[in-house]
Formats: C-alpha cells, sequence, structure tokens
C-alpha cells in the first residue's frame, strides 16, 4: 500500500490553474509537483529539470517505446510525458504528487494509478473566462475563439473528477484547493498507510 497520493489537477485555459497550483506548493511542502519530459526547446527561462526535462524526439520515443510514461500527448508538433517510475518511487516514499494534466492524460494516468485523486478547476462562467483570455492582452480574437472552444471540449469532461473548485474568487479556491488536498490525506486507507502503528491493535487485514 502507498502513501503518499497523487492528485490529478485539471482546467481549461484562463481558470487560473497555474496561479493555484503555484500557492499550493508555495503552502504545503509535502505536496510534489511533477515535472514532466518534453521535446520542444526550453524558453529563455526555463531551466532543464525545473519547468521540464527537455530531451530530444529520439530518446522521447525510446521511452514511448518501453512504456515509460504513465501519459503522454504531442501538442504543436511537440511530445510531452511523465514518468511513470518517477510517480511510483516519490508515492511510495510517502510524497503527495501534483501533476497537471488536461482530462485525455487524467484518463491515461487513472488507469495506471486508479487511486489518484482528480481536481478540476473551473472558471465561474465562461464570459468571466474570456474576460481573463482577453485581459492576457496576448492572442489574436481567433487564438481567443479557439481556446474558448477547446474550454467548452475540457468541461464537459468535468464530472471525471472527484473534486471542482470554482476560481472565481483567488482566495477562496485557494482555500477550497487546499481543503481538498487535506480531505483526501483522511480517506482511511491513506490514513492507515501513514499510521500503520495507530491502527496496528485493532486492524484485522
Amino acid at each position: 500500500m502507498t502513501t503518499g497520493t497523487l492528485f490529478i489537477i485539471a482546467a481549461p485555459s484562463g481558470a487560473g490553474k497555474t496561479t493555484l497550483v503555484g500557492r499550493l506548493l508555495a503552502d504545503d511542502r509535502q505536496v510534489v509537483h511533477s515535472v514532466s519530459y518534453t521535446t520542444r526547446p526550453p524558453r529563455a527561462d526555463e531551466a532543464d529539470g525545473r519547468e521540464y526535462h527537455f530531451i530530444d524526439v529520439q530518446r522521447f520515443l525510446a521511452m514511448r517505446g518501453a512504456g515509460e510514461f504513465a501519459e503522454w500527448a504531442e501538442v504543436h508538433g511537440n511530445f510531452y510525458g511523465t514518468s511513470r517510475a518517477w510517480l511510483e518511487e516519490r508515492i511510495n516514499a510517502g510524497a503527495d504528487v501534483l501533476l497537471e494534466i488536461d482530462w485525455q492524460g487524467a484518463q491515461q494516468v487513472r488507469r495506471q494509478f486508479p487511486d489518484a485523486v482528480g481536481i478540476f478547476i473551473l472558471p465561474p462562467s465562461l464570459g468571466e473566462l474570456e474576460r481573463r483570455l482577453r485581459q492576457r492582452g496576448t492572442d489574436s480574437d481567433d487564438v481567443i475563439n479557439r481556446r474558448l472552444a477547446a474550454a467548452l471540449g475540457e468541461m464537459r469532461h468535468v464530472a471525471e473528477f472527484d473534486f471542482v473548485i470554482i476560481n472565481n474568487v483567488l482566495a477562496e479556491a485557494l482555500e477550497d484547493l487546499k481543503a481538498a488536498v487535506r480531505a483526501s490525506r483522511l480517506h482511511f486507507p491513506c490514513q492507515r498507510a501513514r499510521f500503520p502503528d495507530v491502527f496496528r491493535f485493532f486492524d484485522q487485514d
């Protein structure tokens, strides 16, 4: 029985996932952020092993062929994947691991980690989501419209997740995210695995 928990967090672009995850990681040192592999080149402010493990296509395909990824995807001509062995090692060591992926990646991961806890972050409305995307000032109208259409498709999978957080007020959404993490740790299998001495005298398994 593992002693850590795998948290899968998904959200449409503009829902505030990156900000919420960053604040959770800063406040809860027990949660470890999963670092994925990618074949895209690093940006100027990115470091290998921090934002991503940057590898070439040949190595990625070899890892994929060997079944080393818990999930993988091709996005805009670049490959992204999450190491299954890394997840297992951290979880078995008692760490809670946070994995940011889309709903398709979440489906892949849950086939291999059925006890993973899914958390989906929603915007309060499509109108607010559009306002946030436009406020960035980085995308054209066509790009924003494509993002909104993609967001609708993603949000249709919200029922596949265990917790749903509506990010209307950031501070409240952050408290909800922390509450979901704390509640997941209190599930009986997690508590028994983390504190075996407490259950030893009356555990019949």
